[in-house]
């Protein structure tokens, strides 16, 4: 067999949070195999880990790809595979349409990456492997994480919906659950490394347990998470309307370290349109389950995803949605014009409507959305706020500011004062807000600073690099610090 000992590899990930993960695991995977991160230039072997879900997904790797071929053609050792969504969904068409890659995968078969890249080499032709179920349940297999501070956790992979306007269902298949004492040994583990925020992953995390006949399987599991020794933050995402029961609002409550921020998904505000979605709740449902969440935890932040233009979508269903989020006080919203996702119902529908019509109605939600987080937000200044450092940058050397993110999941920009200890990634700041906009927090006043584990497991990780910062160096001398936007965080979820 050809070593691969000295062979570079870069994952480039399209998608979701679920994408993110599994990319993770393919880089686990890869450097498990021997394989080395590149640190210049193009790697020996590049796999893109797609997304199906997106507006111009395949013309977007198809774009890369092309880019990829002129350099195989120069370096006929370069390996491209592809796997993710969209090669659960083309399968061959890849491989006709690019017939330069090596390597074609799906989401149930991640784990085989590293032996289907050396059968290509030794073959000299490619593999295609797309498996129609879960050959071993992703979590299984091993991961390298960019953050020391924060991890995903993956509870569930699959969803039994049948939103006319989603192609995941075919593409993951049916929900297969992990067994609690699995979740929450991995995150025993995961705080033992030091990671002290994580997120519990499903594309419908509050119907977890319907494998194993547990309806309050999730409640369970998030006041499970409370009894975990450092375990700081918990989120999750993303639960559906129709299936969200009261008991998940009382274990957020109860549970001091499940975070006070809930994303579920609305995609539309009208009643006619979100039937025509095979969305099984009403507005009206949703609007009540926003009113006990806040009745339960005052302080949650709600944020949410919405589709314009649907199929058949008239101006009066378009001002259902824009009175909903008005009533609904999001704090973010995730806004999608409808694209046609081939091989899902909604594709087929009459009234496809025009994209000028969208696009007009798109502009007019996204005014009020802005709106409503700047007021939103602005209604936070003056309250003191905890603040989860990123990694991602340095501090900003005029204003003395770095970045995190707050409880509710927040981007806060802070300021450290130049007498003080500049915290590491992981670390927890709080600081008072002082000025605010749509999509971040200013915290210029109040700050204090408490080292964490995650903080030390950053220390140790960066020692390991060779790339040693001085202990506790002050925030003065721009020793490398982490700042911005190195979540995990929400960032733009699928339309589940």
């Amino acid at each position: 067999m050809t070593t691969t000992t000295q062979r570079s590899y870069e994952v480039r990930t399209f998608g979701c949070q679920m994408n993110v993960h599994d990319s993770e695991r393919l880089s686990g995977l890869l450097e498990g195999a021997g394989y080395v991160p590149v640190e210049d230039g193009l790697a020996d072997v590049v796999v893109f880990n797609t997304c199906a879900v997106r507006e111009n997904a395949d013309n977007k790797l198809y774009g890369n790809l092309g880019q990829l071929w002129e350099h195989k053609e120069v370096n006929p050792g370069l390996q491209i595979a592809v796997g993710g969504c969209l090669a659960q969904k083309d399968r061959d068409t890849i491989v006709k349409k690019a017939p330069w890659v090596d390597v074609v995968f799906g989401t149930h078969n991640i784990g085989s990456l590293p032996a289907l890249l050396e059968r290509a080499r030794h073959n000299n032709e490619a593999q295609v492997e797309i498996l129609e179920s879960l050959e071993t349940f992703p979590s299984d297999l091993p991961t390298k994480r960019d953050s020391t501070y924060a991890a995903w956790v993956s509870i569930s992979v699959g969803c039994n919906n049948t939103c006319t306007f989603c192609i995941v269902p075919s593409l993951r298949g049916k929900e297969k659950d992990r067994r609690p004492g699995e979740i929450l040994a991995e995150i025993k583990a995961l705080v033992a490394e030091g990671v002290i925020e994580i997120t519990l992953l499903g594309q419908n995390v509050n119907t977890y347990g319907v494998e194993f006949g547990d309806k309050g399987a999730f409640a369970k599991l998030l006041r499970a998470c409370g009894e975990i020794e450092g375990l700081e933050r918990v989120r999750f995402t993303s639960p559906h309307p129709a299936a969200f029961t009261d008991d998940v609002i009382d274990a957020m409550a109860e549970t001091p370290n499940v975070m006070p921020t809930l994303h579920m998904p609305l995609q539309s505000g009208s009643d006619r349109i979100l039937k025509e979605m095979r969305r099984s709740y009403r507005s009206d449902k949703y609007l009540g389950i926003l009113d006990r969440v806040r009745a339960a935890i005052p302080d949650a932040t709600i944020t949410t995803d919405l589709i314009v233009g649907f199929p058949g979508e008239t101006e009066e269903d378009f001002l259902e949605t824009m009175r909903v989020v008005e009533e609904a006080r999001f704090g973010a919203t995730y806004t999608f014009q409808y694209s046609k996702r081939p091989g899902t119902p909604a594709a087929t529908l009459p009234d496809q409507l025009p994209k000028a019509v969208v696009q007009e109605r798109y502009e007019r939600l996204l005014e009020l959305v802005n709106r409503i987080s700047l007021e939103e937000n602005q209604a936070l200044i003056g309250k003191t706020v905890e603040v989860l450092v990123s990694n991602g940058g340095r501090k900003d050397d005029a204003t003395h500011r770095m970045s995190g993110r707050g409880r509710d999941n927040r981007l806060v920009h802070f300021e450290v004062p130049a007498d003080s200890l500049a915290p590491r990634p992981g670390d927890l700041v709080t600081a008072t807000i002082t000025e605010a906009g749509p999509y971040h927090l200013i915290a210029d006043a109040g700050y204090s600073m408490r080292r964490t584990i995650a903080g030390d497991a950053w220390d140790r990780a960066e020692a390991a690099s060779c790339a040693v910062p001085a202990p506790g160096a002050a925030a003065t001398t721009g020793a490398k610090t982490g700042v911005s936007l190195g979540l995990p965080s929400l960032g733009k979820p699928h339309s589940h």
